[in-house]
């Protein structure tokens, strides 16, 4: 089945999902998209920006860096807001891999982008084939996202179990992003983790400097429902730290509290 026909009516129960155009919900297709900051021209994939400084490993940065969202190891969740709450980063990119969204909703940070690129080349060599369904989303978009899902579900407490609030989101961090397998099977739905496509990513998605951020069975944690579709680039050393000691959420590896709600 062609992707774009399956992605048609996909009921898109993301944490940081955007709405469809039309009334059924469907893969982060945002209400009012915005172009990531600095952009011209996406034709040639890039946008130039000042440089920003390069993310530090994750076990020699000090607390605070955790707060900060220049930096891989940022943590987003319903207690820790970003500084400020409309930050964007100063340079994204679109990454060379499929994509099943818009080029102005694929951006990335660059650092991200490059391991997302290797990421999805490894795939491709095992015969599994990805797309990236979401990437950046600015203060803007997610504001209107959020928005939609509270309209949608009738109350904001509904919509908080997987949709982030404005300010409160890793898209705005150009770290998180969405994928998808190519035929569109299960596109933001619990059953991708069954895919071929969530299977190789969730075995292999650490060598690249990627984590599950949102696990099943811990929302008491991250304030989020299962999203086994939602990766985050937080550099290949603490990936594989967290891999390697067992350790399924951010909020435990950084020592944070545990983040259920917007307390």
């Amino acid at each position: 089945m062609a992707l774009a026909t399956a992605l048609t009516g996909v009921a898109a129960l993301s944490g940081c999902a955007a709405p469809a155009a039309e009334s059924a919900p469907a893969a982060e297709s945002a209400p009012a998209m915005d172009t990531a900051p600095g952009v011209a021209s996406l034709s040639s994939g890039e946008v130039p920006a000042p440089a920003q400084r390069s993310p530090s490993p994750a076990r020699t940065v000090a607390a605070d860096d955790y707060a900060d969202p220049s930096t891989a190891t940022v943590v987003v969740n319903k207690r820790r807001p970003l500084d400020p709450v409309d930050y964007a980063p100063p340079e994204l990119v679109l990454p060379a891999v499929p994509l099943a969204t818009d080029r102005a909703n694929a951006m990335l940070r660059p650092d991200a982008a490059e391991a997302l690129e290797g990421m999805f080349a490894a795939a491709s060599d095992d015969n599994v084939a990805l797309t990236l369904v979401s990437g950046y989303r600015s203060y803007t978009v997610q504001a209107d996202t959020y928005d939609y899902w509270v309209s949608t579900n009738g109350s904001a407490e509904d919509a908080d179990d997987y949709s982030a609030r404005p300010g409160f989101s890793e898209h705005q961090t150009g770290l998180a992003f969405d994928i998808g397998q190519d035929d569109g099977a299960c596109t933001l739905r619990s059953c991708f983790g069954e895919t071929a496509a969530g299977i190789w990513a969730a075995d292999n998605a650490h060598v690249f400097g990627f984590i599950l951020r949102y696990p099943a069975g811990r929302q008491e944690t991250t304030g989020f429902l299962e999203e086994s579709w939602h990766y985050r680039f937080v550099g290949t050393e603490t990936a594989s730290s967290m891999r390697d000691g067992k350790v399924e959420t951010l909020e435990e590896f950084a020592g944070l509290p545990d983040a259920p709600d917007y307390g």
